[in-house]
């Protein structure tokens, strides 16, 4: 069973019912004993860092996913909850994330090229850094759909796919059993529901 945590930060029964379209048994939840009984996890989100981090702390979410982690448990952090895998956020102040991953989320405001939009929103082409789990099923360049203003930076031990926004940004990544899309594979076609359905193999 895949656990999508649910601390209040996303739309979770989007996420939930492609898991479920690919046939895979998942469940939104907080609840702690759930979460530790789940073969796999995601960390979903949308909005800003700091109130996520808060959000985790004050559900207890913060430590278990932690634990869960250091145990060995597969989890994947999507946009959001990607970056909340990493050690640090300069998104309006400076956060402490889970710290499950090398890097720190950086805004694209003075990083990318003036007159490109902020937030970035579209359809971007995935270029793979290095092989991953998470696209046995997806060619080079197939496209997914990005909604983000941050970005994850100086994450080189666990950076396995880029998209070009005015700069090459991270898109994916993982190490051991943590892996993240800044991406929305919930959003994203057949090729999201590619990457979803190699992440719950």
């Amino acid at each position: 069973m895949v656990a999508i945590i649910d601390y209040g930060v996303g739309n979770l029964f989007s996420l939930c019912s492609s898991l479920k379209s690919i046939g895979a048994e998942a469940e939104v939840t907080s609840d702690h004993r759930a979460i530790k009984r789940a073969d796999k996890l995601i960390l979903p989100g949308v909005g800003a860092f700091g109130d996520a981090v808060k959000k985790l702390r004050d559900s207890g979410l913060y430590e278990i996913l932690r634990e869960q982690a250091a145990e060995g448990k597969e989890i994947m952090g999507i946009c959001l909850g990607m970056q909340l895998l990493f050690e640090k956020s300069y998104e309006y102040g400076e956060h402490q994330g889970l710290g499950l991953l090398k890097g720190e989320v950086v805004p694209m405001e003075g990083r990318i090229p003036e007159g490109l939009k902020i937030p970035h929103i579209g359809w971007n082409g995935l270029h793979f850094r290095r092989d991953s789990r998470l696209f046995k099923y997806v060619e080079e360049n197939e496209c997914v759909y990005f909604v983000h203003s941050f970005y994850v930076q100086d994450c080189a031990d666990s950076l396995v796919a880029t998209a070009e926004y005015g700069r090459e940004l991270t898109a994916a990544v993982e190490r051991g059993n943590v892996a993240g899309c800044q991406f929305h594979p919930e959003k994203s076609g057949r090729v999201g529901l590619a990457i979803l359905r190699a992440f719950c193999e």
